[in-house]
């Protein structure tokens, strides 16, 4: 059962800024990166279901911060039907993210008092999205989607969305500051902040120390 209720994961996310995201079949590697996270300020971690492993990984993930009292919010992505959804509710996932909308998850998610964060492209499909509940859109791919400006230009009509764009976010200075001048309540980040040579050679000092300059580059976007 999750840990953190839909709450307390909406304000935290609200708050802190930043969800990496990744995947990997090998769990030390995993909760290396749990580690890397959180020393680095980090409250968030979305574990995208892809590979094959990828159940028994999480499960050792969330007794990794159960067991060390890492206080990492842990969820789980790219997850579209609701069977799936609910297997990993039920292995302990706080959230659940989808690169689609999915009513359907969105019900069982609103029932379960889970938070949801469903992708959308459109104006309609984040409309429907907020609809059926979801506090926070996730905007995919973002990059393809307009960039920041799509950000500023949806929030102009409907300046009570909260959305995080995913896809396409740079750990650079200048592209996080422009996410979030445009209007992006946090900022989804997998490749370009937890990068594949840095897992391959280990340096999770270098994770960590890109996820401290995301989270400082997002607090002074904010100011």
């Amino acid at each position: 059962m999750p840990q953190f209720d839909r709450l307390a994961v909406y304000n935290t996310m609200l708050s802190n800024g930043l969800v990496p995201l990744f995947y990997n079949d090998d769990p030390e590697i995993g909760k290396d990166v749990v580690s890397a996270v959180h020393d680095a300020g980090g409250s968030f971690l979305e574990f995208t279901v892809r590979g094959s492993k990828a159940l028994p990984v999480f499960d050792q993930l969330v007794s990794h911060c159960e067991s060390q009292s890492i206080p990492v919010i842990l969820g789980v992505g790219s997850v579209v039907d609701e069977s799936t959804a609910s297997l990993y509710l039920a292995h302990g996932a706080n959230f659940i993210v989808s690169p689609v909308l999915v009513p359907g998850i969105a019900r069982m998610c609103n029932r379960r008092k889970v938070a949801y964060f469903p992708g959308a492209g459109s104006l309609n499909e984040i409309s429907t999205a907020e609809e059926l509940g979801a506090e926070i859109v996730k905007i995919f791919p973002a990059n393809l989607m307009g960039g920041p400006a799509f950000i500023k230009t949806v929030k102009a009509p409907m300046p009570w969305v909260r959305l995080m764009p995913t896809g396409g976010v740079d750990s650079t200075a200048e592209n996080v500051s422009e996410w979030i001048r445009a209007g992006a309540a946090c900022l989804g980040m997998g490749s370009k902040l937890i990068k594949k040579e840095y897992l391959e050679s280990k340096n999770y000092s270098a994770i960590g120390e890109t996820v401290r300059n995301v989270l400082h580059w997002i607090q002074q976007a904010r100011k």
